[in-house]
């Protein structure tokens, strides 16, 4: 059965209470729950982007981020894990096709795959193959993982970066993932010293990053990464933000104010002004945020080529999204009183995995303003400027 966007957010929808009920447990194992996996399987949501002639759903990028949106309402450690693990997917599609047909024609058509991007490994020739060698963070969704996708480099030549294809149980995993926020990711860091990986299982970075060869039933072909990627992994904040401004909502209901008579809050006019103030705030980032993924949605449907400008810019909404994300839940925390912080509330879990969540890469506000206005002035962006 092929599933339709309305049947991904039903099943999404039903899939929120439980991974909020298991969000502690995330946090406390430092990787998601095999229940929460089992859910996502069992809903049949892992290949919810790979293209219908590999076996997939074939979906959109809306469907894909908007699914993710709404799970983080329940956990986003659990949305962006489980987020990633699909859309790597899509990933994985640009190997060589030998690669790509040991990926999904096995008993299912999907795979499992973490991929941490920086090209801290390098690789030598070996004849067909490539020896390996290197560290990489943060391999989120590891301990869930069939394969690792890492980036490298090869010393003696310029402009050599690849990325390798290999098989999770051939890793060593340091447990390094003691953080305070987005636990539940299991972003450890993975090794591999001079191992031997067949050529097949290699492809080169530009093809791997960029717009990926047409294969057929694919919804989001011709489209680069990095607009996608960056999409994508502003959705748990987007979602998170949503969340937190309801609970605002509730308890400003519900809450009477301390040291006072028996005040309530939702009768104070400075509660309802920041009701008002977070909810408009959030509007403005779900617009930019939506503009941009249906940009995205009508390049891949129509065939019609991102430009470099359009891409910046793209990178440029992403980013300023979960800044703004960040910003509604702060301004909630500094009227929602300290009860929120509790171990078992909801609302400081949200907050520390958003305030982690910004620390990748792809949302560093001042290397995404540089680019986008390095681009807008008909600057070129640098080699390694992810666009």
């Amino acid at each position: 059965m092929v599933l339709t966007t309305t049947d991904v957010f039903e099943r999404i929808d039903a899939l929120v209470p439980r991974v909020a009920e298991r969000a502690a447990e995330a946090e406390r194992l430092r990787r998601l729950p095999d229940a929460t996996i089992a859910d996502i399987e069992d809903d049949d949501l892992f290949r919810l982007i790979v293209p219908t002639s590999l076996g997939g759903h074939g979906l959109d990028v809306g469907t894909l981020v908007n699914a993710t949106r709404r799970l983080a309402h329940g956990c986003v450690s659990t949305a962006w894990t489980a987020s990633f693990l699909v859309m790597h997917n899509w990933l994985l599609t640009r190997f060589p096709e030998e690669a790509v047909a040991e990926f999904f024609g096995g008993d299912r058509p999907w795979a499992l795959a973490a991929t941490p991007l920086a090209p801290t490994g390098t690789f030598r020739p070996d004849g067909d193959d490539h020896l390996l060698t290197g560290g990489w963070e943060w391999a989120t969704g590891i301990h869930h993982a069939d394969w690792v996708v890492v980036h490298a480099v090869n010393p003696e030549v310029e402009f050599s970066n690849r990325f390798f294809a290999v098989p999770a149980d051939e890793v060593t995993i340091d447990d390094v993932w003691h953080t305070s926020g987005m636990r539940g990711t299991g972003s450890n860091l993975v090794r591999l010293e001079g191992h031997r990986v067949p050529g097949r299982r290699s492809v080169g970075a530009l093809d791997f990053i960029g717009e990926g060869r047409p294969i057929d039933g694919d919804a989001l072909a011709g489209l680069p990464m990095a607009p996608v990627l960056a999409l994508l992994a502003a959705a748990p904040a987007v979602g998170a933000a949503e969340e937190v401004v309801e609970q605002y909502r509730r308890r400003i209901k519900e809450r009477v104010l301390a040291y006072s008579p028996g005040d309530r809050a939702v009768d104070q006019p400075a509660a309802q002004m920041r009701l008002a103030a977070v909810m408009s705030e959030l509007s403005v980032a779900r617009l930019q945020w939506d503009a941009a993924v249906a940009e995205v949605d009508e390049a891949a449907a129509s065939g019609r080529r991102l430009t470099i400008e359009r891409r910046g810019a793209l990178r440029l909404a992403a980013s300023d999204t979960v800044r703004r994300c960040r910003g509604v839940i702060n301004d909630v925390a500094l009227g929602a009183g300290a009860s929120v912080y509790f171990e078992d509330a909801p609302f400081q879990r949200h907050q520390r995995d958003v305030e982690m969540l910004k620390g990748h890469v792809i949302f560093d506000w001042d290397r995404t303003t540089e680019l986008a206005g390095r681009i807008a002035l008909g600057l070129q962006p640098g080699l390694a400027d992810m666009v």
